[in-house]
């Protein structure tokens, strides 16, 4: 077996360890019980009080309640790990930095994405009173699923400098939310300044892809953001295992 499948091999045995970790305990069942709540109000009320089939309200919050519940589910990766002693008994595995972050990543990952399954049925819904756009739709979801991928990293890398879970969240969650309504506050500024961070946002970002526009730099920036964010936890633990 090449080093290169070793590895690979070891971040899948990771990921499915916190998997299992995951579902097996009531935090993923909770904190995805909470997302549907407030994703099927915004809904809903969208559907029934303003009379519109669609999920433009929908995707137009979801950054800000992924900025909450993402950060819930990465908050133990590390934190409770470090907590508890268990982190050293990993590291001591033939395992490297890079192994053990890719693995969490990948478990953070597809719990967040997972959030996002029942809400198909906002779409059904939708669907069957009237005739969305599927264009924005599919592109919302494209859109999340990349959104997911920066705040499970940012969530991660948050989790890694700290022992305690309740920082590691508050951490993230302002990372995140930050990036998530900076827009909002980019009108008072100069233009130049103005269009410069709206290149940082991950709204701007998100909003153009969930208008049905898969642009390249719009991609870019989430697979740039994610990319940063576990560079920076290897790097973290990197620096905790000397």
């Amino acid at each position: 077996m090449t080093k290169s499948a070793r590895r690979q091999r070891a971040a899948v045995v990771i990921m499915k360890r916190e998997l299992a970790s995951y579902f097996t305990s009531p935090v993923a069942y909770i904190v995805t019980g909470l997302f549907l709540i407030f994703s099927g109000f915004i809904f809903f009320s969208t559907f029934f009080i303003s009379k519109r089939a669609e999920l433009r309200n929908f995707f137009g919050l979801l950054p800000v309640m992924m900025s909450f519940f993402i950060p819930a589910l990465t908050m133990r990766l590390f934190a409770e790990e470090k907590r508890s002693g268990s982190i050293e008994t990993l590291m001591t595995l033939p395992v490297t930095e890079f192994d053990v972050v890719t693995g969490k990543f990948l478990a953070a990952f597809i719990a967040g994405s997972a959030m996002l399954v029942p809400t198909i049925s906002y779409v059904i819904t939708a669907a069957s009173f009237g005739s969305p756009d599927a264009g924005p739709i599919i592109g919302g979801y494209i859109g999340s699923l990349f959104l997911c991928a920066a705040f499970s990293g940012i969530g991660l890398f948050a989790s890694s400098v700290t022992q305690n879970q309740i920082i590691a969240f508050f951490t993230a969650f302002a990372i995140c939310i930050l990036l998530s309504l900076i827009s909002n506050f980019l009108i008072i500024l100069p233009a130049p300044v103005a269009g410069f961070l709206s290149y940082l946002t991950a709204d701007t970002h998100f909003n153009s892809i969930a208008r049905g526009i898969i642009d390249t730099r719009d991609l870019l920036y989430f697979v740039s953001l994610t990319a940063l964010f576990i560079g920076l936890t290897v790097k973290a633990e990197q620096n905790n295992r000397r």
